[in-house]
């Protein structure tokens, strides 16, 4: 029988007592920073029972708080009921940040801990700093979360396999040189990388260890006049790739060895690391006298830029996640004019079918986000045996989901009229649209980033007084991540890097609109940066769009939509049009052509 929360919050208070901690903070985060987790690193999830993928647990003597932002408030609200936990609301007014809470309740000689594997070494330098400051000591050597959790899932041990050099497109020997090339010249002797998505793109490498990210547990150590040590363990990989690793220069080591690894650097040895992407346990490790190079993975900014190959891949690859959404959404609108039961689980097993039936499909991207009526209105809602919604001949439906394929990773966000609409629906719909269309059609001067163009989609929704919580676009993998850095589209942060958008840069375009209780709106596409045009005043770069899916315009009010807007939105569906038709035929192809016609 499970253990309640409550029951879990007072181990975890015996624990602190026992080692004179007199507060516990508790990251969503794994020994390599990732998003989505394994298992055996949900602790605050296992702690609070709160599943959402943001979110910060802290738990003091008296005290147990619940950190998370706008996109998770009313799936924590419920998800926190009677737990004893509450809920702090991040980013309103009133409410401090989880730092600014602990130093006002924190004394001096007081103790925090949080688990060394859990928190980045820039991580613990932003706690030990705001916190010092009152006398607040932070220990890291302690996993107080692990001692308490007496089930915790073991680590996985999924196949780790190679990523085609057909759908890779470049070899990883060349991916390192060109690596160890940047190493060079910033007088680095070795680099070391613990975030997987890096680390699988220089590697070619592919794994299931976290659900819906091709990625796979490890530690890469890259000596720049040596070889490349691999740490992941041995019985995931078969002999033959082994083999051809080692050919390449790349040998495996136990993934528990990386801090062994660091030890035996010596005084001359010079390593280069990213404090924000390396956690204090591994960081730990590197001996006193090694020279510390602090500076950003070169593999993040690589892989974000995707060469012409790959982006003929992606293309390729949405033509055939577009067909097959189409088949998806068709067999939607049937089934529920026939009158039968259909809920929103089965609107994912519908779309996963779909894509599964496409040639190199792998898996999700992400869980698909299937949210009728009111349940579109939480950006990050998940349909559940015991929770979803049935769905009626009415009303909106918000599908948010996207595929893994060998030949690119996709997301796209869908909202469906399932039949009569209200006026409020269709002028929150095209607003969203609007802001869409404004920011796909931007022309930005070479060297903009993402939070300089935000401001593009919301225009049309602020002019109504509306918004939206979450950022407008974030960077997509190649086969990998579904989220990637390092560019990103959203409002600016104060002291936040500005990340130039480049030439071959694939981003999502995502604005939104949430009303509780009643709908949400959410547009997706992505799109790749591309060169644009050079003028007097310097070169100018724009955006084209990859995804190939009509917009349900039955969910629209066209008379909102300028000339312009018009065009483009006719645009659209004519390269769709073209784009999908030959890959379909019946029902499906007719409903393509229905949904594609100009307005």
């Amino acid at each position: 029988m499970s253990t309640p929360i409550p029951a879990r919050i007072a181990a975890l208070r015996a624990a602190m007592q026992q080692h004179g901690v007199a507060a516990a903070i508790v990251p969503s985060a794994d020994p390599h920073l990732s998003e989505y987790l394994p298992e055996r690193w949900q602790a605050r999830a296992w702690l609070s029972g709160f599943t959402g993928s943001a979110g910060t647990l802290i738990v003091s003597r008296e005290h147990a708080g619940l950190w998370t932002d706008s996109r998770y408030f009313a799936q924590a609200e419920q998800q926190l009921a009677g737990s004893g936990i509450a809920l702090m609301k991040l980013r309103v007014p009133h409410t401090p940040e989880h730092l600014d809470w602990l130093a006002a309740q924190l004394h001096r000689d007081e103790v925090l801990a949080v688990a060394g594997d859990s928190v980045s070494l820039a991580g613990l330098r932003a706690m030990e700093g705001r916190l010092g400051e009152h006398g607040v000591r932070v220990r890291s050597d302690l996993d107080l979360p692990g001692a308490v959790w007496h089930d915790r899932p073991a680590l996985p041990h999924a196949r780790i396999v190679e990523h085609p050099i057909a759908w890779a497109c470049t070899p990883r020997a060349d991916k390192l040189a060109r690596l160890r090339h940047a190493l060079r010249k910033q007088g680095a002797t070795h680099h070391l990388l613990s975030s997987l998505d890096d680390i699988a793109w220089l590697t070619n490498l592919r794994g299931s260890d976290v659900e819906c990210n091709p990625v796979f547990l490890a530690h890469l150590l890259v000596a720049v006049d040596g070889k490349a040590t691999l740490f992941a363990e041995r019985g995931k990989f078969d002999d033959a790739l082994v083999a051809r690793l080692a050919a390449d220069g790349i040998v495996i080591a136990p993934y528990a060895g990386v801090a062994d690894a660091l030890a035996e650097l010596g005084k001359d040895d010079a390593l280069m690391f990213e404090p924000g992407r390396v956690v204090c346990a591994v960081s730990n490790a590197i001996p006193a006298g090694v020279q510390r190079i602090e500076a950003a993975n070169p593999s993040t900014a690589f892989k974000a830029v995707k060469n012409p190959a790959e982006l003929d891949r992606v293309r390729e690859v949405m033509r055939r996640d577009g067909a097959a959404l189409a088949g998806a959404f068709r067999e939607i609108e049937h089934q529920l004019a026939d009158g039968k039961p259909l809920t929103e689980l089965d609107v994912h097993r519908l779309v996963h079918a779909a894509r599964a039936a496409q040639p190199e499909f792998v898996g999700e991207s992400f869980a698909t986000i299937a949210g009728y009526q009111a349940n579109g209105a939480l950006p990050h809602y998940r349909a559940t045996p015991e929770s979803h919604s049935t769905l009626q001949a009415k009303g909106l439906l918000l599908i948010d989901s996207g595929g893994q394929y060998l030949g690119g990773t996709t997301d796209i966000t869908r909202v469906l009229a399932l039949g009569e609409t209200t006026a409020e629906q269709r002028r929150d719909a095209t607003l969203v649209l609007k802001g869409m269309i404004a920011l796909s059609r931007a022309r930005f001067p070479k060297g903009a980033s993402g939070p300089q163009l935000d401001a593009l989609a919301r225009a049309p929704l602020w002019a109504a007084c509306c918004d939206y919580g979450h950022g407008t676009g974030h960077g997509v993998g190649y086969f990998l991540n579904v989220h990637e850095g390092p560019q990103s589209i959203r409002p600016p942060v104060s002291g936040g890097a500005l990340v130039a958008l480049e030439p071959g840069m694939i981003s999502s375009i995502e604005p939104g609109l949430y009303k509780p209780g009643r709908h949400g709106i959410r547009h997706e596409n992505l799109a790749v940066v591309v060169e644009a045009d050079r003028t007097e005043f310097g070169d100018f770069l724009a955006f084209e769009t990859l995804t190939l899916c009509p917009f349900d315009r039955r969910a629209l009010e066209p008379g909102l939509l300028g000339p312009d807007e018009r065009a483009w939105l006719d645009d659209y569906h004519a390269t769709v049009r073209a784009a999908l038709s030959p890959l379909l035929e019946g029902a499906d192809l007719a409903w393509l052509e229905r949904h594609c016609a100009p307005l």
